[in-house]
């Protein structure tokens, strides 16, 4: 099976991660992006040069699954760690293991410290439980592979805790533009439903009271999904089986044909199979069919389990965003929770980094609600919102910064002018990132013309020092010029060649450090130069 890509340069960064002696490394993939089939790939080479592996997870459909995956896709057979089932005395090199089995001391105590040279953990934002730590600490020299859909942030804080680097990620909007998942179309439905008294548990909205305060509007929602997804094939996320079942018998009434699924449904199976089979067109469960669940032909998400995990929101979505013949778009129904507690997970949620983008394009989408928008445009005008206010406030603080007369750049002119939004959001996840910028890379800024003192933590520091060295080898302008255009009018000089602003300022200079009368800097456009000069001051 061959590679697409991305998962070719996945695999190869994950063991680049591991010759540089990085023990324990992450992979982040969209749901629907495959990761199953990197890990699979990266478990065949590792049997090839004699290691032995260990995929770990902590459900038996995830262990299935990725046994039936490596078989198909390398020929290799699996092992199994799981209740009276046991890989110890195999000719296997692979073995798929439980992590509620593998946790137990005395079924640990079977194996050998170095018994296991790899491990994978799929749905890798689970390891860092006590189960799971307890097999890692077992294994303790084993290279360790986490495996998971796109986390948020208090997941990657965690993830960071365990975890040393980040080898790899592919974005949602990414797979989405190179064609690999299906564009996503979000409509912000006119229904306020109240979550205010709505109590919290492990992190998240209490179950039992999101169901309790989503009665009442049941059959106002199944009236608002006739509207959109009557002709759609839809799974619907509740927050606990009794709602799920009743909201079921709602939408029947009104025209649907649905069924539901949860962990006690004996039928399960061929419930599943009937709505593959289109003898359903809605599917209802109550947070049963957010992991190891494939279905690529639904092309509509209704999320009424309202949470704040990231994590568990992508996960939901995740089950429309594969392609399928005939799919045009995956519809998403979002709501307009009202909580006066506790941020909520939107559709912006899925797409953007940056905080104050995810909030504008929530705050734009409920404006325009009743209207689907595609999400990546949703983005795009969000971040150009976004930028107006930052440039905005920028002129404020340079306008001050003037009156002080600082010989050093700000980060902030430096990011807005290089147009580096990576940098401006930047928010570190792994523990060197998130210590002060050391007295090293404090120097070197400085010497960059950056003022250090604006620098929160190492990692953004880290960043910052490799944009520079990227700019230095690319010819770019250096922060210096940019302050000194920029202070004079010049409009984005961070995108400028290094020579074309030389030979400006060196215009400048020349006329008595005034700019000349023939040049606007609001409209001004740099020139190419043919003369190449030695980035400096």
């Amino acid at each position: 099976m061959k590679l697409r890509p991305y998962q070719e340069e996945a695999k190869n960064s994950i063991f680049e991660q591991w010759n540089l002696g990085i023990q324990k490394t992450l992979l982040v993939l969209p749901t629907g992006c495959g990761k199953t089939i990197v890990f699979a790939k990266v478990t065949e080479d590792c049997v090839r040069n004699g290691s032995r592996v260990l995929i770990l997870a902590h459900r038996g459909e995830l262990l299935d699954q990725a046994a039936d995956k490596i078989q198909k896709s390398t020929g290799l057979g699996c092992s199994t760690e799981k209740a009276e089932e046991t890989c110890l005395g195999s000719w296997y090199r692979i073995t798929v293991g439980s992590v509620q089995s593998m946790m137990r001391e005395k079924r640990l105590q079977r194996f050998e410290k170095d018994y296991f040279d790899t491990i994978i953990i799929d749905e890798a934002h689970h390891c860092v439980s006590d189960s799971y730590q307890r097999v890692l600490s077992h294994f303790s020299d084993a290279k360790v592979l986490g495996v998971t859909a796109t986390p948020d942030r208090g997941d990657m804080r965690n993830l960071g805790q365990y975890f040393e680097s980040l080898a790899y990620e592919y974005t949602l909007p990414k797979a989405i533009k190179e064609g690999y998942l299906s564009p996503i179309q979000a409509v912000t439905l006119p229904l306020k439903l109240d979550l205010s008294e709505v109590s919290m548990q492990s992190g998240d909205f209490k179950a039992s009271d999101i169901g309790t305060a989503l009665d009442p509007y049941l059959y106002q929602i199944a009236e608002e999904m006739k509207k959109y997804c009557s002709n759609r094939k839809s799974v619907v996320f509740l927050p606990l089986v009794k709602t799920s079942q009743k909201f079921r018998d709602i939408l029947n009434e009104c025209g649907f044909r649905a069924a539901e699924v949860n962990g006690d449904s004996k039928d399960r199976a061929e419930i599943l199979q009937d709505f593959a089979d289109n003898k359903y067109n809605v599917l209802c469960n109550s947070m049963l069919l957010t992991e190891g669940w494939d279905q690529p032909d639904v092309d509509c998400i209704v999320v009424l389990r309202p949470t704040k995990i990231r994590s568990l929101y992508c996960q939901m979505v995740g089950r429309g965003t594969r392609l399928s013949e005939g799919k045009k778009e995956l519809l998403l129904l979002d709501f307009l929770w009202h909580t006066e507690k506790h941020e909520l997970c939107h559709p912006a949620h899925l797409i953007c980094e940056d905080e104050e983008v995810a909030q504008k394009m929530t705050q734009n989408l409920e404006e325009s609600a009743g209207y689907p928008m595609d999400i990546e445009e949703a983005e795009q005008m969000a971040s150009e919102d976004v930028v107006t206010a930052r440039e905005e406030a920028l002129a404020k603080k340079l306008k001050e910064m003037r009156k002080r007369k600082k010989k050093l750049v700000d980060p902030l002119q430096f990011e807005m002018s290089i147009q580096a939004a990576d940098l401006s959001g930047y928010v570190p996840a792994f523990g060197w990132e998130m210590g002060p910028p050391s007295e090293k890379q404090r120097k070197a800024l400085e010497k960059s013309g950056i003022m250090p003192d604006e620098i929160e933590n190492a990692g953004k520091a880290a960043k910052l020092l490799d944009r520079l060295n990227k700019r230095r080898a690319e010819n770019l302008t250096t922060p210096k010029q940019i302050r000194f255009l920029e202070r004079n009018g010049f409009q984005h000089v961070g995108t400028w060649p290094f020579d074309s602003a030389k030979n400006l300022i060196d215009r400048i200079a020349g006329n008595g450090w005034k700019v000349p009368r023939d040049i606007t800097p609001s409209t001004y456009k740099p020139e190419p130069v043919q003369q190449s000069f030695e980035w400096g001051a």
